[in-house]
């Protein structure tokens, strides 16, 4: 590395440094001013960011610029235009890029899902340019492309991507937390911005090994396999020595993420074998979920640099932990004030308990969308395994904050604070700390961690998006109400006191500070009137619970049409997802694993043979061969199970209920089979199994 790391940070990035640089004052302050104020940007000022942003990109080798969105599909997408333009009359080639080449784009919206809201025969989308997102630059095989944030909707208007409604989602907050900061006196701030930092878990194995797995090339995660003698029980990866190879990985990863102006800054080995973790400093909401974006994609290219292949799939391997992502979600300021941010004294400060209050009053009603926002076909092996958070949505406060909830609950007012105290570590050479009031809850899928909450159920391979839409839209109807409330009130103090009050009776039910892994705290959850939403495909109608849909109409984030076409291209998803796995399957058992467990049986018939004739028969080798001829046609007959369910699948039309079938009858046949096959793998000769082991995997990178 020859650059340091200030000089690495950004450099590839059109950022506000490089427009200060590149632009005339007046263009640079009315750009500042709508990605401010969202106010609208004349052609002539986007004509000169245009050209601006083709110079500086031409300087660093761009040959093309493309329109970088997320549509639906979970990945991001991108068209590549070149900036060549008719040759002049000398033959000399031009380059041009105008403000409305900048600002618009028209991507087939065809080709993408859309829940029914576009025809394969209409065509027509547009992408806008998301000037709030700063345009970078990315290097690979193609080229140097300039890659310019956008949304994407259809010819119609609807949001056929994941932006969209984020954006909208944070305008809607602003407006709401703004009426709130009002009342307390700050006048200075323009906007409220949500803040968000997305830890990102991942696997990485042998690339060779990797191309000898048809299950991890088209499904990301293992569909056989039997547990190595080693897992993660001696608990030695966790924060473990990272190994050489991925010390290379690591560094190369952190370089090429600094250039994109991602703020890469904790690494380190997770609890299973093969898997790691990367964490980012907070951003801006949309800046963070653009960023995820690129992280996994920048997991990806780095590691085949390096013979690797980085695993995103939520739960790669049977029996180890599976990767999730960690969404850490504050409100903050354009001022610099957190909301979230207790202080000294937490049960004094009524503007924070206020915002407290309405983030319980948001949580508890709109429990099941936080739920669904966490739905996904990978996440769904994830979910509840004592390695993740299960299906209940409940909200970690820590012994000070629960103290002082409970104390204003039984007494209306919180007059005494549980502190922290030192921590001693009876050695003299090592100083004592100050120790918070409070440990943290890592079985919680909503925790307070400070002067922020971490929403822990995101699985590794999800965008960020949709939880965050839904944490700022349901806190922007609870910031809305008791802001009228307040507005019209008397007595603010008293007010402010009442909500509190008010909301901690009613929906004190979602705070839980206990072992959310334990089978008591799903009855518990029951008994409280919690929803306990087991499946994917059961969260997937949250979205369009009248509750729900009249909540995001309300804010203008999703419209009915787009909660339902939404809900419509989770389960059509789903079901392709599900497909794919148990096709993969059939193929892997038909061609592979079977073919090899009946030629191990036929040698060790022949073995048994030869000792008889011998005249020393082996009792055990007889009982290897029994064993081998009951796996044989238990394989066989759980494959003809399997291909009839996938085959009867195929004819359900409705797409609840196909969903639904997949779930249950097919994915139970995929389960029946692989628990044949990982027998067979037990038996067999290591060397004649066919496909890498886990073992092979995990264990040997």
């Amino acid at each position: 590395m020859s650059k340091n790391i200030p000089e690495l940070y950004g450099s590839l990035v059109f950022n506000d440094s490089a427009m200060k640089s590149r632009l005339s004052r007046d263009v640079y302050k009315a750009l500042k001013k709508t990605i401010d104020n969202g106010t609208h940007l004349e052609l002539d000022i986007a004509n000169a960011v245009a050209v601006a942003m083709k110079e500086w990109a031409i300087e660093h080798g761009a040959t093309h610029f493309t329109h970088w969105f997320q549509p639906m599909t979970g990945i991001t997408a991108e068209k590549h235009d070149a900036f060549v333009s008719h040759p002049d009359s000398e033959g000399r080639m031009l380059l041009e890029f105008s403000g409305k080449e900048l600002i618009k784009g028209e991507p087939d919206a065809s080709s993408f899902p859309s829940g029914g809201l576009r025809a394969t025969f209409e065509a027509r989308g547009y992408t806008a340019w998301d000037m709030t997102s700063p345009a970078f630059l990315k290097e690979d095989a193609t080229g140097v492309i300039l890659c310019i944030p956008t949304a994407f909707c259809s010819y119609t208007g609807e949001a056929l991507d994941k932006k969209t409604p984020l954006l909208r989602s944070m305008e809607a907050i602003s407006q709401q937390a703004l009426r709130i900061v009002r009342l307390f006196g700050n006048t200075e701030a323009a906007r409220v911005v949500p803040s968000v930092g997305a830890e990102q878990e991942y696997f990485l194995v042998d690339r060779e090994k990797y191309l000898q797995r048809d299950d991890l090339i088209f499904a990301g995660r293992t569909l056989f396999g039997a547990p190595a003698p080693k897992g993660q029980e001696l608990e030695d990866h966790y924060f473990g020595t990272i190994r050489e190879r991925i010390g290379a990985y690591m560094k190369d990863l952190n370089i090429e993420l600094w250039k994109l102006g991602v703020t890469a800054k904790t690494q380190h080995n997770e609890a299973a074998p093969a898997q790691h973790e990367l964490a980012p400093i907070y951003e801006t909401a949309n800046i963070a979920v653009d960023h995820n974006q690129l992280v996994m994609e920048t997991m990806k290219k780095v590691a085949g640099r390096h013979g690797l292949t980085c695993l995103l799939h939520e739960k790669p391997f049977a029996g180890v932990n599976g990767s999730g992502k960690h969404d850490n979600w504050s409100l903050c300021t354009d001022n610099g004030v957190n909301l979230l941010d207790p202080g000294v004294t937490p049960n004094a400060n009524i503007q924070f308990l206020l915002v407290l209050a309405c983030i319980m009053k948001a949580v508890d009603t709109h429990a099941d969308l936080l739920r669904q926002s966490a739905s996904d076909v990978g996440n769904d092996h994830r979910l509840g395994a004592n390695e993740a958070p299960p299906a209940i949505i409940s909200m970690f406060l820590g012994e000070q904050l629960d103290d002082v909830v409970k104390q204003l609950v039984e007494t209306g007012e919180a007059a005494h604070l549980i502190e922290g105290g030192k921590l001693e570590t009876g050695v003299s050479t090592l100083p004592d700390f100050e120790k918070d009031a409070t440990d943290r809850n890592r079985t919680s899928p909503f925790a307070f961690t400070g002067n922020k909450f971490e929403f822990r159920m995101l699985g590794s391979s999800q965008s960020i998006a949709l939880t965050n839409v839904v944490l700022n839209t349901a806190l922007a109807e609870v910031f809305g109400r008791f802001a009228g409330r307040l507005e019209a009130a008397e007595n603010n103090e008293a007010a402010m006191a009442a909500i509190v009050a008010d909301v901690l009776r009613d929906h004190g039910r979602v705070i839980f500070n206990g072992d959310n892994y334990s089978d008591a705290w799903v009855q518990e959850a029951k008994k409280r009137g919690l929803p306990v939403i087991n499946s994917t495909v059961e969260a997937f109608d949250c979205l369009i619970a009248p509750k729900n849909i009249a909540l995001f109409e309300h804010h203008q984030v999703f419209t009915e049409t787009e909660c339902r076409s939404r809900r419509e291209i989770l389960l059509e998803n789903y079901v392709k997802t599900t497909a794919i796995e148990a096709a993969t399957m059939i193929e892997m058992v038909r061609r592979q694993i079977y073919p090899a467990v009946a030629r191990y049986a036929g040698e060790i018939a022949g073995v048994v043979n030869a000792m008889r004739t011998a005249g020393a028969p082996s009792a055990s080798a007889i009982r290897l061969l029994d064993a081998l001829a009951a796996l044989t046609d238990q394989i066989d007959s759980e494959l003809d199970a399997l291909r009839d369910a996938y085959a009867r699948s195929q004819s359900i039309e409705q797409p609840r209920a196909h969903a639904e079938f997949m779930r249950t009858t097919l994915r139970g046949c995929m389960e029946s089979l692989r628990a044949a096959c990982d027998a067979a793998e037990t038996v067999m000769d290591g060397e004649r199994w066919p496909i890498p082991t886990y073992t092979d995997l995990l264990l040997r990178v």
